[in-house]
This record gives structure tokens, C-alpha cells and sequence, in this order.
């Protein structure tokens, strides 16, 4: 059975959109998913399920969750091996010098467009850096997230899709949980 990611976008976050890890873990149960966990208060869940494209798997947990909290939630989902790949694919691990706790990605839940991307660029100031391989977008804020140049543009409207971001330590938090459940 594939073992799959799920990554709520918002929830948690100063007071708003509260969910409970034990009731989002049976939400998740009760669509039929196994071995379910999640890590941290801010929405990530490891679980098994039948093999489904990751659009469908999130539309089916935003319809649940909506239904169960009452509110909206964007969810992006990836496979285990996805997220693995995602920790091989980093662009900024090869860079002398990087602070692997500078280190951000934001999971799309599409690639943008070109435009979106030269937008993006125009605004990463250094010594901030950022690079897009499909359906990621690594960053690099040496400063942190609320000193970096693009702490006050928020990446879904510069990019035109649904993103959400998770900082290198539970990136790889994940990826050690998915390969705990083969």
C-alpha cells in the first residue's frame, strides 16, 4: 500500500483554523487511511491509502476536513517517494556555506507559469535564493523567514497556485516517518 504525505496549508497559525492533531488523525481514518500520523501542530500527516493521484487524495481530505472543522483547507499531497526525492533534488545542499536551518520548500500544488517565476526572481533579494524544480520551490533565507525579501509577498499570489511551506527540518522529519511505516 503507497504511503503518502498531506500537508494542511494554514491551519494552527496564530489562533486561526484550529484543529486538533487526534481529531485530524481520525478524519483521516475514517477515509479509509492507515497508519496515520502527523507531526508537529502545523498540519502534516503520514498515513497509507490505495493508490490515488495526489490531486484526488487532496480533494478528498479538504471535502473531509470541511465537513468534519466546519472550514477550508488547501491540502497538497505527495508520495513518500516524491518527498525523498524532494530531499535529494535540493539545489542548495551543494552550496558551500548554507545553513541547513535556512533552508525552506514550498510544496505547489501545480508548476507555474514562466511569468510567475521571473516574477519570483525579481523579487528575491540576496542574499535570499530561490529555485523551482516542478512542483517545489527550494529557499534560502540566510536572514530567516521574516527578515528575507519575500516575507512580505505571499508565494501564492506570486505564483498563481496553491503552495505551502515547510522548513528543511520537517522536510526530512517526514521523509524519516514515511520510510519508519514500509
Amino acid at each position: 500500500m503507497p504511503i503518502y504525505i498531506s500537508m494542511l496549508r494554514g491551519i494552527n497559525v496564530g489562533g486561526n483554523r484550529r484543529i486538533k492533531m487526534d481529531r485530524l488523525r481520525a478524519s483521516f481514518e475514517e477515509l479509509g487511511f492507515e497508519q496515520v500520523k502527523t507531526y508537529i501542530q502545523s498540519g502534516n500527516v503520514v498515513f497509507k491509502s490505495g493508490k490515488l493521484s495526489a490531486a484526488a487524495l487532496s480533494t478528498r481530505i479538504e471535502e473531509r476536513i470541511l465537513a468534519d472543522f466546519g472550514f477550508s483547507v488547501s491540502v497538497i499531497s505527495r508520495t513518500a517517494d516524491q518527498i525523498t526525492n524532494t530531499i535529494k533534488n535540493n539545489p542548495f545542499l551543494n552550496q558551500a556555506g548554507i545553513d541547513p536551518e535556512k533552508l525552506h520548500v514550498a510544496f505547489l500544488s501545480e508548476p507555474p507559469a514562466p511569468s510567475a517565476l521571473n516574477k519570483l526572481a525579481k523579487l528575491t533579494l540576496k542574499p535570499d535564493q530561490s529555485h523551482c524544480l516542478g512542483r517545489e520551490l527550494y529557499l534560502y533565507f540566510p536572514n530567516g523567514v521574516s527578515g528575507s525579501s519575500l516575507w512580505k509577498h505571499p508565494l501564492d499570489g506570486v505564483l498563481s497556485v496553491v503552495t505551502t511551506t515547510r522548513n528543511w527540518k520537517t522536510v526530512n522529519s517526514l521523509d524519516r516517518m514515511c520510510r519508519d511505516c514500509r
